[in-house]
């Protein structure tokens, strides 16, 4: 008996101490994030600062630094200056000096005697009367908007350094948890070995890497800036530090590995960004260019706040996972009593609104799937059709406005507006949405729907009851919102919602801790419920779930820009005949490139590289830039829904888990090839036959109408 409780009270040792290390190994990076947050408010706030600053001063532009008092004299004697100004005319006078002036007469050097006088005294006047008007309450208030003028400085010179260190504390700890992005998880001891190995040797590479980069750049006599010099070092005892933890994790294999395993299997289970490192370097090293690598990862501190944002829409949906609000959302539409088919159709067309945020569907996928996925499971469909609508729950939104990528794509490439792609882009949002919901109905199974009960006349009635837990949210939402719009002048839209975000999900989450509170104390909530954890606890369970999809996503994204890097430096895109035989054939080439492309690249690496490259291209070849770019952002979803890598399916296996994957496969055996591997083909069907439409129907239309 004694034994036994030994035992118990050494588990829950262990649970506590294994969640103090998950929270100590994450905390660094939510104070990274935390920081984002506030420096990204800081210009907002600097800026109210000085709007009431004028408000309550007037003229605080004048009062913000301490004024120089004026050179002049305003006490300068007019009559001794004047004799001294007629004397020096005289002693300059030469009569022998044909180019000479005529000496000035007295009266107009005491008009300028006297003028520069009064301004003297005005210039002295307005020193001391700025002087006088710098109080001490004046001088706190300029030290404190100074010094968040200095954290708005601060955010641009440091953005760089916190993306790499949040980018290795993230990685390192994916890494540890064995979290990384790959084809298949690892199960053998021989997996996780060779995981281990390669993950070794792309550590290796950016290492090598990144020390010939700094001696380059050294040696080469540039002017190397602080900040650049620190990142470099952040980068390489980064890289060190991981290198040493894949050395252990070579010689260590988990206690549960199967025994054996099978090379094929084992290279599958290779994360990702360590088979593009690989790739990327080697060609790099072979062609002489150590430092390639380090360059091209470097690319991302020039998109260091688009990169911190997505670490933060990570983090956003972690925390509204933590939230009852998807769920009550979902509770409205339950009273009617849809197919499966109709609720995945709704998940994945309100999944477009909040992708349109988030400017990329992998990031929706990783940082809100699990919702998607649970509330589509929680109202009947099948795994398969729950796994598929999460895979293509951000697919819609991106070309939605305010989508970053869409204004990303604009300002690099004069051809076209963001009005004329967002326009265009409503058009294609509702042809993929009807395309899924045509696919998802024609494919649909008689079971999983014959068994809903008919609605009647109670179904409004029960609508309406759903609505009203909505009303609190609503409430909260528009406060919120309203809070920022007037204190702030923030107003959500691409740029502030990764900012405003996060602590609106706080307000959400406080409030859902009073409300459970107060339900418990008045008995409406049964003892056995458990109790809403504290906003501390929500946080820190958020943090250390979204550490590990943080790691995992921008070491992909970031490894990607090296694919890139390959792909320019080697010229491939030259290998494209310079010009095409027809439109036709033009827009059939540039699609199976573009789709290629979003199979490997992230999407902001990807319209980097495809406005580089290939869109000049497709404008030679008389395609129209909307046309194209409209192509482009399809080709591009359809490529991280393609096998083999299908980027949004691997997310998707991230945030639902193995066991939903395992069992998926179990409930279908014995189906036909279709309800086999629907979760794949529901998707790839529906943005296959969407990118045909959107690419050849205009060319259609030109032709014949």
């Amino acid at each position: 008996m004694d034994l036994n409780a030994h035992d118990g009270s050494e588990n829950t040792t262990h649970e506590k101490s294994e969640g103090l290390y998950r929270w100590l190994s994450t905390f660094p990076a939510f104070l990274i994030l935390l920081a984002v947050v506030l420096l990204n408010t800081s210009h907002a706030i600097h800026a109210q600062l000085l709007l009431l600053g004028e408000a309550q001063w007037e003229g605080y532009y004048q009062l913000r630094v301490d004024p120089q008092a004026p050179a002049c004299n305003p006490d300068q004697d007019i009559e001794q200056a004047l004799q001294r100004m007629i004397r020096e005319q005289e002693e300059a006078d030469d009569e022998f000096d044909l180019l000479a002036s005529d000496p000035v007469p007295p009266e107009v050097l005491r008009q300028s005697l006297e003028a520069a006088k009064a301004d003297c005294e005005f210039k002295f006047d307005r020193y001391h009367g700025i002087v006088e008007r710098i109080t001490p309450t004046v001088e706190a208030y300029r030290s404190l908007e100074k010094w968040v003028a200095d954290l708005g400085e601060f955010r641009m010179v440091a953005s760089g350094i916190m993306l790499a260190v949040l980018v290795l504390i993230c990685g390192g700890t994916a890494l540890l948890r064995k979290h990384h992005i790959s084809l298949r998880p690892a199960a053998s001891v021989l997996d996780y070995r060779v995981s281990a190995l390669a993950q070794l040797g792309a550590f290796a590479i950016l290492f090598f890497s990144m020390v010939s980069f700094k001696s380059v750049a050294l040696s080469a006599g540039i002017n190397v800036s602080s900040e650049h010099l620190t990142l470099l070092w952040v980068w390489i005892l980064g890289f060190g530090s991981a290198m040493a933890i894949c050395l252990y994790q070579v010689i260590k294999v988990p206690e549960d590995a199967v025994p054996g395993g099978n090379m094929g299997n084992a290279l599958l289970s290779t994360p990702l960004y360590a088979i593009f490192t690989l790739i990327s370097g080697s060609y790099f090293l072979l062609n002489g260019h150590a430092s390639g690598i380090g360059i091209y990862i470097n690319q991302m501190m020039e998109l260091a706040s688009l990169m911190l944002n997505v670490a933060l829409y990570v983090l956003i949906g972690m925390l509204l996972k933590r939230t009852d609000l998807a769920q009550k959302v979902f509770d409205v539409f339950r009273p009617f009593n849809f197919r499966p088919e109709m609720l995945a159709v709704i998940a994945v067309a309100v999944s477009a609104v909040p992708t349109a945020y988030t400017g990329g569907s992998g990031i929706f996928v990783i940082a809100v799937g699990s919702l998607v996925y649970l509330e589509v499971r929680r109202a009947g469909a099948r795994r398969q059709l729950a796994l598929a609508a999460t895979a293509m729950s951000g697919s819609l939104g991106v070309v939605l406005r305010p989508c970053l990528l869409v204004v990303i794509v604009a300002a690099l490439n004069n051809e076209v507006t963001t009005d004329e792609l967002f326009g265009w882009g409503v058009k294609v949002f509702l042809l993929t949405t009807a395309l899924f919901a045509f696919y998802a109905f024609i494919t649909s199974k008689k079971d999983d729907y014959q068994n809903l009960q008919k609605t009647d006349g109670s179904v409004w009635p029960a609508f309406f009851n759903a609505l009203k837990p909505l009303i609190p949210y609503v409430l909260l939402i528009a406060a919120t919102l309203v809070v920022y719009a007037l204190v702030l002048a923030a107003y959500l839209d691409e740029f502030s919602a990764p900012t405003i975000l996060p602590v609106l999900l706080a307000v959400i989450l406080i409030y859902e801790r009073i409300a459970d509170k107060k339900a418990r104390a008045s008995g409406e909530v049964d003892d056995n419920t458990p109790e809403k954890p504290s906003l501390f606890a929500n946080l820190q369970s958020s943090t250390s779930e979204a550490t590990v999809h943080i790691g995992a996503l921008l070491m992909l994204m970031g490894t990607t820009m090296t694919i890139g890097g390959v792909i320019e430096r080697a010229e491939l895109m030259t290998l494209l005949p310079a010009e095409f035989s027809s439109v036709w054939m033009a827009m059939l080439a540039l699609v199976t490139i573009l789709v290629l492309i979003g199979m490997i690249m992230d999407p902001y690496g990807a319209v980097l590289l495809v406005s580089v490259t290939i869109a000049g291209i497709a404008y030679k070849a008389g395609i129209d830039p909307i046309h194209f770019w409209m192509v482009t952002l399809v080709a591009f979803e359809l490529g991280y829904l393609s096998p083999p890598v299908a980027l949004n399916h691997l997310l998707t296996r991230q945030v639902v888990g193995e066991e939903e994957i395992r069992l998926s496969k179990l409930e279908t055996q014995g189906e036909s090839f279709w309800y086999r591997h629907e979760k794949i083909l529901l998707p790839l069907v529906t943005m296959a036959t969407a990118l045909v439409i959107v690419a050849f129907g205009p060319l259609l239309w030109q032709d014949y109408f």
